[in-house]
Parts: C-alpha cells; structure tokens; sequence
C-alpha cells in the first residue's frame, strides 16, 4: 500500500495539480486547495519543453495538450534590425523522447483547465478561495485549519504554493528569494500566420524580444529589460510601455505588435531565483515546485521542473509504504542536483546578458538539454 492514504495539496498550479492527479488516480485520498477565486482565468502563455511534456503524458492529459496548445521543433534567432533580419533556425531538442514534440506553447488558463478537469475526473476534492491558515504535525498526521475556519487531518501536506508560499512561511523555512536584475513584460493576443515558432531577438532597447505560438490563433509575446518599478502604471500605460519597447523590433514582430490592444492581458514581473537546500520538507509536510526553486525562464524549464517534481514525489509515495527518511533522501538523490543544475544555468544565462557577456549559450544549453532528456 502507499506511504500515505490521504493528502492536502495546498496550491492548484503545475505541480500541484499535477501530484494530486497520480496520487489520486492510485486511490489515495487528495484534497486540493487554491487560494485564487479560479485559477483557469489567471495567466498569459507558457513554453513546455519536452521533459513537461513527457509528465503530462504521464498525467493522463497529453492528447487534450497537443490539441490545445502549438507544438514546434526549432528555435530562430533574429536581428533587432529594421527588417528583423532571420539570423539562424537552430533545432531543439527532443527532451521528451523522439515521439513528442521539442517544444509546445499553450495558454495557461488552457493548460489549467485540463488539469483541473483531469484532477476531477481522479476523485480530487478541490475548492477553491481557500488556503491553509494553520499546520500542526505530529509524528502521525498533520492538523490543518482552512482560512474558511474548517479543519483536516492528513498523512502528509504538499506545499505547491508558489514562490510566495504560505506553507513554507508556517514550517518555518525563509527563503532568499531575490531578483537577479531583470524585469519581463507579457502580453497574450492573436497569432499571425508568420509566427510558428519562437523566435528571440538580442540586443536593442531590451535585453530579449521574443514570442511563442499558443495555438491557432494565439501568442504570447514578451520584451525583457532592466528591473524596475512598474507597480504604478495603469493598466493602459502598461500596455503602452510595451508596445514602446517592442518598437524597436521588427519581423513578425511588426505584425504582433499593434494587435497587442488589451491592456487587461498584460503584466509585468521581476526575474526572481531562489533554490531550498535539502531538504524540502520538515515532518510531514513537503515543498515542490516554485515553493521549493525557481529561476528566471532562460532555459524555459521551470513549468517542467515543478511536474518532475510532482511525478518524483507521487512515485516515491505509492511505491514505498513508511513516510520516513529513506523516502525523502531518495526524493533529495533524484531532484536537488538535477533542479541546482536547472536553476544555475538559467541564472548564468541571465547574467551574461546583464554583463553584455557572450557566455558558451550553446554549450550551456546543450548541457541542460542533455539532463532534462534523461528522465527524472
């Protein structure tokens, strides 16, 4: 039998999500709370390299995936010159195996959906404008009390919540979360016909330019510069900050640019990186995902990060039948220095921008590739 026979996830994105559907489906008792009103509703796009995309086959929700999002083998390079010039295709990797695609962009309220509706379909109990307010462990449970002032008792507590996570407040971890010294601007809107892939321009009034295809008729685009202090803009002076530094781009860029016209679908967000040493539990309680790591999205791994997590930690769960140390050691041995490797490189590729340094790109990124095609 499994380590555990009931679970609280606390926070319904990737990795949450994610761990409540194996646990679930193997029949273990999941709750699964989330602090937003709806978390389908919230988000722009996100990039899924191959290693996301082999757990999502694994979860159960590959085909409604593939019809969901766009899927694309190759990344180009562009000049930040009057005509956008088209510097080199560069292949990607299959992470994922030769059967799945390199890459596939999506929208994230698309992608939450079908893992929400595949959490349900499982028997996954999930509300939602909830959070944990209160954890009390003991060597046999964790007492939990909701920020609705009901009460639980569980085998173990999954902190999936985020890189502003309430449960690793209340087991007494503080991270040292920081912003490595760049700031993105997103925004979602309509996809041209030219736009098949991602595309990244370097250099001009921003450190990148780039865009990926979520779908037939969608894209999320984005433009990365110095942090800063954008808290005060109204929502149309955000989009008009945008669309002013995306200006100096062209190309496809001069077809997406004034189809940009929502200031609603448009946000601004501080690069932050932060990695929990070992380990990522206290008792019975656990931290995954962006509450345990996270990394500015050089490398694009930090959705297919959390779901190893979430697929690492169920596995170890249903096949042992003791939550004790050996269990968490063999979570630690499969997860810590393949996520250290993860998060350093997508800092040092950060870094060398911000030093206008030309770093071994490929090198770096051909290492990571190597990795992450292993399975976790």
């Amino acid at each position: 039998m499994p380590a555990v026979n009931n679970v609280l996830v606390v926070g319904s994105g990737l990795a949450g999500a994610a761990t409540a559907i194996l646990l679930a489906e193997r029949g273990v008792a999941v709750e699964l709370i989330e602090i937003k009103p709806d978390i389908a509703a919230v988000g722009s796009g996100i990039t899924l390299q191959g290693n996301a995309l082999r757990v999502l086959r694994t979860l159960g929700v590959w085909e409604r995936v593939n019809a969901g999002g766009f899927a694309f083998d190759c990344l180009g390079l562009r000049a930040p010159d009057a005509n956008g010039t088209l510097l080199a295709e560069i292949p990607d990797a299959r992470t994922g195996g030769p059967d799945l695609p390199a890459t596939m962009g999506m929208p994230r309220p698309a992608l939450a959906a079908i893992l929400l509706d595949r959490a349900a379909g499982t028997g996954v109990k999930t509300r939602f404008g909830c959070t944990a307010a209160r954890i009390v462990q003991d060597a046999g449970g964790v007492d939990v009390t909701f920020s609705d002032r009901s009460t639980g008792r569980y085998d173990l507590v999954v902190g999936a919540d985020g890189i502003r996570s309430t449960v690793r407040r209340m087991i007494g971890i503080e991270p040292a979360t920081r912003s490595i010294g760049m700031g993105i601007w997103r925004a979602f809107g309509p996809r041209p016909v030219s736009v098949t892939r991602t595309d990244l321009f370097y250099g001009g009034p921003c450190y990148i330019a780039g865009y990926c295809p979520t779908g037939t008729d969608s894209l999320y685009a984005y433009v990365v510069e110095d942090a800063r202090d954008r808290s005060g803009l109204s929502p149309e002076q955000r989009l008009a900050t945008m669309r002013e530094l995306a200006a100096a781009y062209h190309g496809p860029w001069d077809e997406i640019r004034p189809a940009l016209d929502d200031p609603a679908r448009v946000n601004y967000t501080l690069f932050e990186t932060h990695l929990l040493p070992p380990p990522w539990h206290r008792g019975r309680v656990v931290l995954i995902g962006d509450a345990a790591h996270s990394c500015p999205p050089t490398l694009a791994q930090g959705g297919a990060q959390a779901l190893e997590d979430a697929a690492v930690l169920a596995e170890l769960l249903l096949a042992g039948d003791t939550l004790d140390e050996h269990l968490w050691d063999a979570f630690t041995d499969r997860r810590f220095a393949r996520v250290k490797a993860v998060v350093e490189a997508s800092n040092q590729l950060g870094q060398w921008l911000l030093d206008h340094e030309r770093g071994d790109v490929p090198g770096l990124m051909g290492r990571i590739a190597d990795l992450v095609s292993q399975p976790a």
